[in-house]
């Protein structure tokens, strides 16, 4: 029977309206995948002796003080990336297929996820390193299971808190201010949380407890999605009070103010949207990493560029690269309409352009930490003007992913949306300003590098017109594909 729906999930990935795109994305996370398997591994066989080196105590001791905070940043990571076990149900519940098959089958998917055995790539040859290092053998193995298994246990109370924001926000900050409470000696967390992991090695018999625990949560999950695994909660409308909003004062607009009232109306009203209005906001906060001189690593210019270009672009990239799966629910209504593109993408370009000017303007305090700070947050502003105001509609334009409004998933928006995809999307949206700074910080001096920038986001405005001609005749001809992918489910 897996292999039955191994097979359909098979033709599902080959049959997808995006498949040319997703098939270069695969690859892609692959290479990136490859990456962290190296990374980790080097880690693994090396975290033993850098301990050692620098002398601040015995290597699996100081592994276990912080595993707190490895444990605690895995949750975080998958609450944001982890694909759910999702099965299209519907065509399945008139065949005579048991529900323990198909809930089996969904939590299975998780079991093999790299978000799970991506670790053992650090643990095992750490573990392996311990045994040559005279370290117990049935200690040391008792350790390593107690710790692989409250990994697995994060993948369940990952999959059991979906949809459930308030966990997400509650554990992420309790960890963070602990994390600021040990660094500057407020409090010390890792205190009382090295004495369990301690326990593991010490106790090996201990080991079995995360493991009773894993199969409690596998078996809870499962009770949990057979309960309600049938079609009339699913498909159930949630009822809501109504209410209405002329906006009167966009009407001066024209078919632009229509446009615009529908956007607002969409980020006040659902919950989707306004979670990418308020991770916008924190974004502004992103650039104390390096303005601050907190990171060592970080003090340099072309960091600065960085952050200037996050600072201010936060609406911009959650939600400009989102267009027009932001209206992937009616899609279809509009395609049907008299609707000028051109009209339908200035909308929201205008959107996001007031948004990194207000974002700008709330960043202001970075001159606090000197005027070059905000002189980077200025031109960073400029470029997403100039520049990845036309790079996120362009690209939004090839993420064919209908975003459920009702639905506020996971801190990032709906994990459907933001994945892979989008992320290396982004990536020639930071990388190209850097690009350009450095030439005119080698070849003049840094204030020319700031110049160059600044000009090149300027630009933008000049070629406005050729630009939007541009994505308008993408939008044209990505239309049908976008329609058949916004149907599939």
């Amino acid at each position: 029977m897996f292999k039955y729906f191994i097979n359909l999930q098979w033709k599902s990935f080959f049959r997808a309206a995006s498949f040319k795109t997703e098939i270069w994305f695969k690859i892609l996370m692959g290479l990136g995948a490859l990456y962290f398997i190296v990374a980790f591994l080097s880690l693994g066989f090396g975290a033993y002796f850098l301990i050692e080196e620098a002398k601040i105590g015995d290597p699996l001791r100081v592994v276990n003080k912080f595993m707190i905070y490895y444990i605690a940043f895995d949750m975080v990571f998958r609450y944001m990336l982890q694909k759910m076990p999702v099965t299209n149900i519907k065509p399945l519940l008139y065949l005579p297929l048991q529900k323990t098959q198909i809930v089996n089958y969904s939590l299975g998917k998780t079991i093999v996820s790299f978000f799970n055995w991506s670790h053992a790539f650090f643990f095992i040859p750490f573990s392996i390193i311990l045994l040559t290092k005279d370290y117990g053998a049935l200690n040391v193995i008792g350790w390593h299971l107690g710790i692989m298994a409250l990994f697995y246990c994060n993948n369940f109370i990952n999959i059991l808190a979906n949809n459930k924001n308030n966990f997400f926000y509650v554990f992420a900050t309790i960890f963070i201010v602990a994390g600021i409470s040990q660094y500057n000696g407020w409090f010390d967390i890792t205190r009382y949380t090295q004495i369990v992991f301690d326990f593991f090695y010490d106790l090996p018999w201990t080991a079995l407890i995360p493991w009773l625990v894993l199969v409690g949560l596998y078996f809870y999950a499962f009770t949990y999605f057979k309960k309600h695994m049938y079609l009339d909660a699913g498909l159930a409308g949630k009822k809501t009070e109504a209410k209405t909003e002329n906006l009167d004062w966009l009407n001066r607009f024209g078919n632009l103010g229509t446009f615009l009232k529908n956007d607002i109306k969409l980020i006040k009203r659902n919950k989707r949207s306004r979670t990418a209005v308020i991770m916008g906001f924190f974004f502004i906060f992103y650039g104390l990493l390096f303005f601050t001189g907190a990171l060592e690593v970080y003090d340099n210019p072309f960091w600065k560029i960085f952050a200037g270009i996050f600072v201010t672009g936060g609406f911009l990239f959650s939600f400009g690269q989102y267009v027009p799966s932001w209206d992937s629910s009616y899609y279809p209504l509009m395609m049907s309409q008299n609707i000028q593109y051109r009209e339908y993408l200035t909308s929201k370009w205008y959107l996001v352009i007031i948004a990194t000017i207000i974002s700008t303007f709330l960043a202001t305090f970075y001159i606090y930490f000197g005027w070059e700070a905000y002189v980077a947050i200025l031109v960073g502003a400029i470029y997403n003007i100039g520049v990845n105001s036309y790079l996120v509609l362009w690209g939004g334009a090839y993420v064919k992913t209908p975003i459920d409004l009702t639905s506020n998933k996971k801190a990032f928006g709906d994990k459907q949306a933001f994945n892979a995809k989008t992320l290396l999307l982004t990536l020639p949206k930071l990388l190209l300003p850097i690009i350009i700074y450095a030439i005119g910080h080698f070849l003049i001096n840094p204030t020319a590098g700031y110049i160059f920038v600044a000009l090149f986001g300027a630009a933008g405005f000049v070629f406005k017109n050729k630009a939007f001609q541009m994505i308008e005749n993408i939008y044209k001809k990505e239309k049908y594909k976008t329609l058949l992918a916004y149907k599939q489910k």
